[in-house]
């Protein structure tokens, strides 16, 4: 129904599947699928999830079929997914100097100056950009928490032995002292908001793995603001299903 390519080079192509028996197909596929996991747009699932109860809730003539009861997703097998690191830039140390800063993370972190830029290897391994210099950070022992779904990944970590109680940064949501970069465009971004932007430091974080996302799901827990970035990601408005018709 629809072949066209957006202004970022995406092809797009868009087929109708409304015959009877496709249909049927491709419900009894999903059937036996065990569980879906929502990657991105947990907040619009929520708040869609509480307008059908609220309506729901409204309508003495309720059957089940009304538009409000669904609302529209798009589906990506795992293997097609990636999950980027989201990142994180400050605008200033809390009234520490940068030595005074170091000698505050060596504390929970071993720290080592790298030569160029610098890019996490592994989970627990951060990176960090602070006047002009690149730093790699690895977590100790006592402050990685594996069994622990949601404490045991590198943006709790950082918050919670960083952010929060060097930086005096508590919510990630509302503080203006906090910028968050997409992994989509490199340590080189982050290096930038530092060097040209008003930005004191820039910390890299290894990219959340997929066990780990679904692992969290799974135990009902809830990932921190800004912990995943996560491609392909569909364009606004391409396609809108109303709740009203």
């Amino acid at each position: 129904m629809y072949d066209f390519t957006t202004t970022d080079r995406v092809r797009h192509k868009l087929w109708l599947v409304n015959k009877k028996d496709t249909v049927a197909k491709v419900q009894e596929r999903f059937a036996a699928i065990p569980a879906i996991y929502i990657a991105d747009g947990h907040h619009r699932s929520a708040s869609s999830a509480l307008l059908g109860k609220s309506r729901r809730s409204k309508n003495p003539n309720y059957t089940g079929s009304e538009p409000y009861n669904f609302y529209l997703g798009v589906f990506f097998p795992e293997t097609q997914l990636k999950i980027y690191d989201f990142n994180r830039v400050v605008k200033d140390l809390n009234g520490l100097n940068s030595d005074a800063f170091l000698e505050r993370l060596k504390e929970k972190f071993n720290i080592t100056l790298k030569e160029g830029e610098y890019k996490p290897s592994c989970k627990h391994n951060f990176s960090m950009y602070m006047d002009g210099n690149w730093y790699s950070l690895d977590a100790k022992k006592e402050i990685i928490h594996n069994d622990e779904p949601v404490g045991s990944l590198d943006a709790t970590i950082l918050t919670d032995h960083i952010l929060s109680p060097i930086l005096n940064i508590h919510d990630l949501k509302t503080d203006k002292r906090i910028g968050f970069v997409s992994g989509i465009k490199g340590m080189k971004e982050l290096k930038n908001q530092v060097d040209k932007w008003n930005f004191k430091v820039a910390f890299g974080l290894y990219p959340v793995e997929m066990n780990q996302l679904k692992h969290i799901a799974d135990t009902n827990s809830i990932m921190p603001p800004k912990t995943t970035w996560v491609e392909p990601k569909m364009r606004s408005g391409l396609v809108i299903y109303s709740l009203e018709e």
